[in-house]
């Protein structure tokens, strides 16, 4: 990985809707060396993919909830069933598992308390230990760019 391929990842962060033209020229690369360093970058699984990145109150989603899971079950059949859980609730939009005090911690988006209702009672089918949740009041900094002073 070299400069012009740190080039093009910080641009396609701020916009992956460039044309590959447009990215070659603002890193002074021909159409085709820029074109053959991006397909490298997905092959190698640096570039995940591209999305178009959606305004949560335009699509009727304005309240994100931080949920806190604890579970008194740590095994791989309760594990399997709450992974299946999650993965069928599309206001879930992260799952981690994590040290600590929590075991796992949740990020949704939602429409509002009664849509964080729903979502507790779709999310409690898992058999959970203990639930909790906080709701963002204020996004103070929000970004989908990865710093790249570290490669």
């Amino acid at each position: 990985m070299d400069k012009f391929d740190k080039a093009i990842l910080e641009i396609l962060q701020q916009d992956a809707s460039l044309s590959v033209g447009e990215v070659a020229e603002r890193v002074a690369l021909s159409k085709t060396a820029c074109w053959r360093r991006i397909q490298k970058l997905e092959q190698d699984g640096v570039i995940r993919g591209r999305v178009a990145l959606l305004s949560q109150e335009q699509v009727n989603l304005p309240l994100t909830a931080y949920i806190a899971v604890r579970t008194n079950k740590h095994n791989e059949k309760w594990s399997e069933q709450f992974r299946k859980v999650v993965n069928n609730l599309p206001q879930v939009l992260e799952v981690y598992r994590t040290s600590g005090d929590l075991d796992y911690l949740i990020k949704a988006v939602i429409t509002d308390m009664a849509g964080y209702d729903q979502l507790y009672k779709a999310l409690i089918k898992a058999d959970l230990y203990d639930v909790s949740a906080s709701f963002v009041m204020e996004t103070m900094k929000h970004t989908t760019e990865l710093p790249l002073d570290y490669m």
